[in-house]
């Protein structure tokens, strides 16, 4: 059998009480990281942890002081932090004109300041740690602008993804990884129900190349490569997992 590819490392994986998040969670703890599924939700959170042997803890990625805990709390459980998946995320679905000031303050939230919060209080566990690895999911649409998505959503995962990149250039020196990950549309319950629509599904589906939509093994695969010593060359790297959609 060959060695599990996380093995030894500690990970905390936001929004993660279901779907991609999850199934992440669920990857990484296959793959023998000590997981801690970090969410708001938390009767999904515990049970999710517990169906996969994972810990969970509260976090509320908006609150610099609910990051704090969430950490003391890996540190006290764990005794360090290896990774930390900035997977939590909102998509609030109007277009610029139809985006009140204060749709757009909670999607920025959630999708840039969580994060930033996020990283900003792992840098210094990590480093301490002797280095890490931060992954961001950011989204094709912080790749190019996606006529089938709102602005604001388009907005918050560009920022995400220079975040990734600045930090990647600062904290290489501490052994600190940054990359994002960049899917086109995943195939969640979620999803499922939106393509009830079928002129929605055939828009969505006639934009990429391999015909089909990403599943949720597609995006948790390319964590665990990003988070493994296999990938300890690429750091702020934007790995589109999009069936060649932005290659066009």
């Amino acid at each position: 059998m060959s060695a599990k590819r996380l093995s030894g490392k500690t990970a905390l994986i936001t929004g993660a009480a279901g779907g991609i998040g999850a199934e992440i969670a669920r990857r990484f703890q296959e793959e023998g990281a000590s997981v801690f599924i970090a969410d708001t939700n938390l009767v999904d959170g515990e049970k999710t942890a517990a169906a996969i042997g994972a810990a969970f803890v509260p976090l509320d990625v908006t609150s610099e002081e609910s990051w704090k805990a969430a950490f003391a709390t890996v540190l006290e459980q764990a005794k360090r932090l290896d990774i930390l998946v900035n997977n939590a995320g909102i998509n609030i679905r109007k277009n610029i004109e139809e985006m009140d000031v204060a749709s757009f303050d909670a999607m920025m939230a959630v999708n840039v300041r969580g994060p930033f919060i996020g990283i900003k209080h792992a840098l210094p566990i990590m480093r301490a740690g002797g280095g890490g690895v931060i992954l961001n999911m950011s989204s094709i649409c912080g790749l190019v602008g996606h006529k089938f998505t709102n602005e604001t959503y388009t907005t918050t995962k560009g920022a995400l993804t220079m975040l990734t990149k600045s930090v990647a250039v600062r904290y290489a020196k501490d052994n600190i990884r940054c990359n994002s990950i960049h899917p086109s549309t995943v195939e969640t319950p979620l999803v499922q129900t939106l393509f009830k629509d079928p002129e929605r599904k055939a828009e969505r589906l006639g934009e990429v190349p391999l015909g089909r939509l990403a599943s949720l093994a597609d995006v948790a695969n390319a964590f665990v490569y990003l988070a493994s010593d296999e990938a300890s060359f690429l750091n702020g790297v934007a790995l589109a997992v999009d069936g060649g959609l932005t290659a066009y």
